[in-house]
């Protein structure tokens, strides 16, 4: 939809956002017409945002914005046949999160498509596709049209935003990152499912995070946006439901991006980490009832649950491997019973291992410091485009709850670095908690299911 932009008219657009009133649907149509033209300034953009987080939206008003963001750009148009079947997910970012990695094969073994279109680590929280970028060959930037063959021939791709989708969120996003506005409900729900609503979707799953580790640090915050985020999906046609889910501990045990591709790799061969395992099966048997493939949530989750024991998604993640440029070689040794992993993804040079300095059970380990460190090591990266070492990474060797004794190595860190410096050792010791183990409260990570409206 074209729209005339009249640059006259944006201070009087800021002042009126900033001063708490409803912009229009023209006056958000012209909004975003101006910053797909870049006919609006940057410090505008700026202030604009600034408003936006300070006086928010009512829903009508993201709706609208959320829409003209996802018309800025191209919109994916799938087969009529599979109507019912283009299923994703969403997660809002954390520590250990490798979840998408067997999601979306477990999601096509089970019939679905799914074009899982993800993005690079910013902060403390690592990229989906930073990860599958540590595995050699991977190819990340697929055209619209290469894509749809490889659902056609696989059921799923992950994949990095194409230049034609949603453009308006590529100018806005990098704003937000520069201006401290990251964090406002209504610009986060138009930025994640303007790309969802550009995909052609039939059904979205939203894993909202909250914790210590998460952008929102307790549950009520994580709740008001995932209300918001399902309130727009299901406006928009898209049969949307969220899951909250704790963010405190990393997911797994491992954290960094190599090594979260081999615990990935577990998992699709039915091993690796419970709380893993049991986030990936509550995501999938969400989806799969809500794209009508199970008759209930149950149902869904044992239906994930056994295309993980039985081969069939690490079928599925082998084949996409190989469609999107990994040499047969290589997925095929990656996926094989006995994989001797890091003989094809590259390893760190060192490894220290920290001791624990007393008696008792792990009461709490700090995901979002192990994630800070692992940053300042080269693991993640300051600004978009800067490079990032895959092999940098941590391994717990313990979960929380159990007993541990004093002398007991609790988490190896993987590093490119000659040693640790005693500061770095002493942050990590101070994210591992012991106590009493009545002191222990036993949490599960998801804490909710908001269902679609």
């Amino acid at each position: 939809m074209a729209h005339t932009t009249d640059t006259s008219s944006f201070p009087g657009m800021i002042r009126r956002k900033r001063d708490g009133d409803q912009l229009s649907t023209e006056e958000i149509c012209a909004f975003i017409g101006g910053v797909k033209s870049h006919t609006i300034q940057e410090s505008q953009i700026g202030a604009m945002l600034m408003a936006i987080w300070q006086k928010s939206m009512v829903p009508e008003e993201t709706m609208i914005l959320t829409k003209e963001m996802m018309m800025s750009g191209e919109v994916f148009h799938w087969p009529e046949e599979w109507e019912g079947l283009i299923v994703d997910k969403h997660s809002t970012g954390g520590v250990g999160d490798k979840v998408s990695l067997p999601l979306a094969p477990a999601l096509a073994a089970c019939g679905c498509k799914v074009p899982m279109i993800s993005g690079r680590g910013l902060a403390h929280t690592g990229g989906t596709l930073d990860k599958l970028e540590s595995i050699p060959g991977f190819r990340i930037n697929l055209s619209v049209e290469q894509a749809k063959q490889i659902l056609q021939d696989v059921g799923c791709c992950i994949m990095g935003q194409t230049e034609t989708l949603v453009p308006a969120d590529r100018v806005l996003y990098a704003i937000r990152d520069i201006t401290a506005t990251v964090d406002s409900v209504p610009l986060i729900t138009a930025s994640i499912m303007s790309k969802k609503a550009a995909e052609g979707l039939s059904a979205l799953v939203l894993d909202v995070k909250f914790g210590k580790a998460a952008l929102y640090k307790d549950l009520n915050s994580a709740r008001s946006l995932a209300q918001s985020l399902v309130t727009v999906g299901n406006s928009l046609g898209i049969k949307t439901g969220a899951v909250l889910s704790r963010m405190d501990a990393p997911i797994g045990r491992c954290v960094g991006h190599t090594l979260e591709v081999y615990e990935a790799l577990e998992c699709l061969k039915g091993r690796g980490p419970d709380d893993l395992k049991n986030l990936v099966t509550a995501l999938g048997g969400y989806l799969l009832q809500m794209s009508g493939q199970s008759a209930t949530q149950e149902a869904g989750q044992k239906a994930i649950s056994e295309v993980l024991m039985n081969g069939m998604a690490l079928q599925k993640f082998q084949a996409m491997l190989e469609a999107q440029g990994v040499s047969a070689c290589i997925s095929q040794a990656l996926c094989s019973e006995k994989a001797e992993y890091f003989k094809y993804l590259k390893p760190a040079q060192y490894k220290t291992e920290l001791k624990a300095t007393d008696d008792g059970t792990v009461l709490e380990i700090d995901g979002m410091a192990i994630a800070m460190l692992l940053h300042k090591l080269g693991a993640g990266r300051n600004k978009a485009g800067e490079p990032i070492n895959h092999s940098v990474g941590a391994e717990l060797l313990v979960d929380p709850g159990q007993q541990i004794k004093k002398g007991q190595s609790w988490i190896r860190i993987h590093h490119d670095c000659v040693n640790l410096s005693p500061m770095q050792q002493a942050e990590l010791q101070g994210t591992l908690v012991i106590g009493s183990g009545d002191d222990y409260r036993d949490r599960a990570r998801v804490a909710e299911f908001i269902l679609p409206n």
